[in-house]
């Protein structure tokens, strides 16, 4: 089935908050029990899985071009990623949660070159020439 929806920016952006926010909270939140904890880094899984489906249809959108959107939620996932690295580098937090800091820096990089490869090729198959047609069938001898 082919997205008709239209370019967004805060749905990329607030997923990989979101994912990257209850990831912390699972490992930084204090007196959790063991229940709560695994069930918060479940609920950070769901979330990168929205993260990756939302980042997919973003790509796959059928307008031929770069837009304005593709490059801002570039800049953002760039941005988390960046964020995600300084604060672990400078922060003094726990070792889980830098390890966790260290975790979003990669998954946000990787997120972000992901929406650039998987766009790039979305725009690359729509801008290609469709193919000749082929006659199967052959021509009328006279």
């Amino acid at each position: 089935m082919e997205e008709r929806r239209a370019a967004r920016i805060g749905t990329v952006s607030g997923l990989a908050l979101l994912a990257g926010g209850t990831a912390v909270a699972a490992v930084a939140g204090g007196a959790h029990s063991i229940f709560a904890t695994v069930l918060l880094g479940l609920l950070a899984l769901g979330m990168s899985h929205a993260l990756v489906v939302e980042i997919r249809r973003q790509a796959e959108r059928r307008v031929a071009g770069w837009a304005r959107q593709d490059s801002i939620n570039t800049f953002l996932l760039g941005f988390w990623a960046e964020a995600a690295l300084i604060m672990t580098i400078i922060g003094s937090s726990p070792m889980p949660v830098r390890a966790v800091g260290l975790a979003l820096t990669i998954g946000y990089a990787a997120s972000c070159g992901y929406f650039v490869t998987l766009r790039r090729r979305t725009i690359a198959t729509l801008t290609q020439p469709a193919p000749a047609p082929t006659r199967d069938v052959p021509l009328p001898q006279a």
